[in-house]
Parts: structure tokens; sequence; C-alpha cells
């Protein structure tokens, strides 16, 4: 299937490594100008230098979406640059899971108002293309109840409701969708530090999968590339669980 996207531009936070790397290799790989962010200066200079060695064309930049000012411009900078913006993908989260002041504050600001700030800073260019699409990433903790109801389940819960009624507010101009990853493994993520450091709370995550295994970022990516592309011309309002199968409700 070609998914369109040879010759247009997209923009993903938190795109150095894990799930945000795979969704800009993704991207770049069908053809996509892609002009990542993320945190730390270095793992952003070596991820870029690592895709373009590839052969991609891809931008890295460092840049932390909890500051709005500088996620904004980066945002105008690279609509500038590379003549506009097709897509972008709101990938950035705090994993604040304990219940504290702290992490309630981290991941509104992270997860909450960096997916909301990136979508009014790019939303000009957006409507601007012929195939404006957003798609932010939530979770299956936004979903259900789990370990980590609190801070990261709440409002990843919220960027699923908040993408739908983008969608119903910019029908026929932007599609707006999310994918809701399960448990995700890579080096250096989250699961792989619960492995070492909580190996009971691996295991019983493990065992939840009837697939016996956790999903590689590159799976969850793949959902997103379509989603973002003109391909997905008539899907919008959509939350896409990938999580082989680990959820039990029924999604009405």
């Amino acid at each position: 299937m070609d998914l369109q996207l040879a010759g247009r531009t997209a923009l993903v936070t938190g795109g150095s490594r894990g799930i945000g790397r795979a969704i800009v290799e993704g991207l770049a790989a069908e053809g996509a100008t892609v002009a990542f962010c993320a945190r730390d200066a270095d793992g952003v200079r070596k991820a870029e230098e690592e895709m373009r060695g590839a052969g991609w064309d891809v931008h890295g930049t460092a840049v932390d979406v909890a500051d709005g000012d500088a996620l904004a411009t980066w945002v105008r900078a690279s609509a500038t640059e590379h003549g506009g913006i097709d897509a972008v993908v709101a990938n950035v989260s705090a994993l604040a899971i304990p219940s504290s002041e702290e992490n309630w504050a981290a991941s509104f600001t992270t997860d909450m108002l960096g997916t909301v700030r990136l979508v009014e800073a790019a939303l000009p260019a957006l409507e601007a293309s012929d195939a404006g699409a957003i798609v932010t990433i939530s979770s299956v903790s936004g979903r259900e109840i789990d370990f980590a109801a609190g801070p990261y389940g709440t409002f990843k819960g919220a960027i699923v409701h908040y993408t739908q009624g983008l969608a119903h507010q910019l029908a026929g101009r932007v599609r707006a969708n999310t994918v809701s990853p399960g448990n995700v493994y890579f080096s250096g993520g989250v699961w792989e530090s619960i492995e070492e450091n909580d190996p009971d709370l691996f295991s019983q995550a493990l065992g939840l999968n009837p697939t016996g295994r956790m999903a590689r970022p590159e799976e969850i990516a793949r959902a997103v590339v379509f989603l973002a592309s003109p391909a997905a011309t008539f899907i919008t309002g959509t939350n896409l669980v990938v999580d082989g199968a680990l959820t039990r409700g029924v999604q009405l």
C-alpha cells in the first residue's frame, strides 16, 4: 500500500528513542521529511546522526515540551523551514506514575499541555495542508484501571477525550486520532528498568498479555504512521489500541 507520505512533512515530539524514534523512522522510511524533538540534546544529536546515516531526511532539535514558548517556536520554525506541516505526532510523556502532587503537575504540563500546545502551534499549517493529520499517543492505562491509575492514566484518558473533540471540531479540515499502546519493551525504556528493579511487577505485567510478550516500538509506530498518512483519509476520531489483546474491556 502506498501511504502517500513521500514529499510530506511530519513533526514528532519525543522522537529520539523508543516509540517516538520508531515513529520518526517509520515516517521517514515512507519518504516523509521528519522534524523531531526531545529534551536531551545529546540524545537528539545521536539519533539524528544515526537516522541520517540510514539515508533518511530527519531534523532533530532539543526542545522540552513542558516549555510552551520553546515548543511553539520549534513548530513555527519547522513549518517555515520545510514549507508547511502535514502531520504532527504528540508522543512525549512524563511517565509520572506514583500519585504525588509533583507527578500530577508533571503529567498535566508534559502529557496534556505538551499535546495541546503542539496541536495549537501546528494547526494553521495543518489546515493549510490538503492532508492535515494529528496523532496523539495515549495508553491502555487511559482506558482501564491498572497499576498506573493516577496521574499517568488520568491524563492519558484525557488525551483520548481531547483528540476525539478535535476530530469533531476539525472534521473535513484536519483528521485527529489516538494510538493507545500496551506495554512496550525497548533498551533503555521503562519496562527494562522495571525488569531490573522490580522483577515481580515485570513478571505480573508480562503474564497479563496472552501473547506472552510486550510490544516492540516499531509495532506501535506502524499504526501511527498509517493514521498520520493520507492513506487513512476517512479515519478520524478513533482510538486505536495496539496491545496484543492485553486489555479485556470491549471498546464500543
